[in-house]
């Protein structure tokens, strides 16, 4: 039985789907990526984040997106946690872990009754508006026509399914871990609550 789910979601232009060193999507929906080379699906369940890879080919792909790549800087990482936190003290959500990087996020979520992709999508919506509304949202000088704001988030997300105490602790390591292994502070966030 599932007990929980170790997630990760990541801003717009982070991982690519036509990465070198593969990415869970099928198909490649941008013209100006396309050029770079079809999709490349894997179904590894490691990270593939230190895989060798044509290190060029992927920088250039990168700048052929419409915007730059999203970077949350500190203030907009804080503005993804109280939108975080509104969202989980609304669904009533127990989070044992969780990292802010500056281009994707770790959670390690119980389970819920809502699916792990809903509650991946409140998370990010949550988060989304709290930049909009607080006039951080990386995106707020390119309204459409419509007066929207670019999605600052990739659709979709990675996700384990963890079926045992075991898995869920070495999980949370895993998550608190993150920031550390990127040269960062270690992160402690009001709404993590500790897992027995």
């Amino acid at each position: 039985m599932v007990l929980a789910s170790h997630v990760i979601f990541t801003a717009y232009g982070f991982w690519l789907p036509n990465d070198p060193r593969g990415s869970w999507s099928n198909f490649v929906g941008a013209w100006e990526l396309r050029r770079f080379g079809p999709a490349t699906k894997t179904t590894q369940r490691r990270s593939l984040a230190h895989e060798r890879h044509d290190r060029e080919r992927r920088l250039a792909a990168k700048s052929a997106l419409k915007r730059p790549a999203v970077v949350f800087d500190g203030h907009q990482a804080l503005g993804v946690i109280r939108g975080f936190q509104e969202s989980v003290t609304k669904h009533r959500l127990r989070v044992f872990a969780c990292s802010i990087l500056p281009e994707h996020v770790h959670m390690v979520i119980a389970r819920h009754r809502l699916k792990v992709e809903s509650l991946v999508n409140l998370l990010k919506g949550a988060a989304t508006r709290r930049l909009r509304d607080d006039g951080l949202h990386p995106f707020a000088h390119e309204p459409t026509s419509a007066g929207r704001l670019p999605k600052m988030w990739t659709r979709g997300e990675w996700k384990v399914f963890l079926d045992s105490g075991r898995d869920i602790v070495r999980a949370i390591r895993y998550v608190e871990e993150n920031p550390l292994r990127e040269g960062r502070k270690a992160q402690h966030w009001p709404f993590v609550v500790s897992f027995e």
